[in-house]
């Protein structure tokens, strides 16, 4: 019974020191490798450290509003981007409209910029979404979720979403749930804050 018990302890012990090889160090997550979501436990928002955060650089695809027109990422170098993904279908989608545009309209000027990303829906029920809540920010249109291919382990089930990408897009927050002003505006501001790279 006692070598049982001595081996399970060692046992135990050797798992410890493997997991902590895994997870502890400045090699946790080596910066400037592309983002692949995790959520620890199963949480729903998710904040990522500088030194661990992930870049997010492929997002792009058509213009909700101007056909023809491409949108993405790279359209905002330098700029805090505020990334939502809804559908006009969304009850919650709905819900949180207003206080995405409110925190465009309050952090604009520091250069943030909020980017949508409409799922599952169709062209004309989106954009009436957009109009009739006079919606300012962009959105990519994007009804099968292919521009989604980027966020690598995603769940694009998970809509309403936002993440917040710093200045260099690297991924520094992650909200599987809507999200109202008073919560996301002062996330949004603290990354805005962050000294540019």
């Amino acid at each position: 019974m006692r070598r049982l018990l001595a081996r399970a302890a060692l046992s135990v012990a050797v798992l410890g020191l493997l997991g902590g090889c895994a997870t502890a160090g400045k090699d946790a997550v080596e910066q400037g490798t592309e983002f692949t979501f995790v959520s620890p436990g199963g949480q729903t928002r998710i904040f990522y450290p500088e030194a661990e955060r992930q870049k997010l650089t492929k997002l792009s695809g058509d213009s909700l509003l101007e056909e023809g027109k491409r949108i993405g990422l790279s359209d905002y170098e330098g700029k805090v981007v505020v990334v939502n993904l809804w559908g006009s279908w969304c009850g919650p989608c709905r819900a949180e409209a207003d206080d995405l545009q409110a925190v465009q309209d309050k952090t604009g000027p520091q250069g943030v910029q909020v980017l949508g990303v409409d799922v599952r829906d169709s062209r004309s029920a989106a954009a009436d979404f957009h109009r009739d809540r006079s919606l300012t920010y962009p959105s990519i249109f994007d009804p099968s979720g292919r521009s989604l291919l980027s966020l690598k382990n995603y769940p694009r089930s998970a809509v309403p979403s936002t993440i917040i990408l710093d200045r260099q897009h690297r991924v520094a927050a992650v909200f599987l749930t809507e999200m109202l002003e008073s919560e996301l505006l002062p996330e949004v501001q603290k990354v805005a804050a962050e000294p540019a790279a």
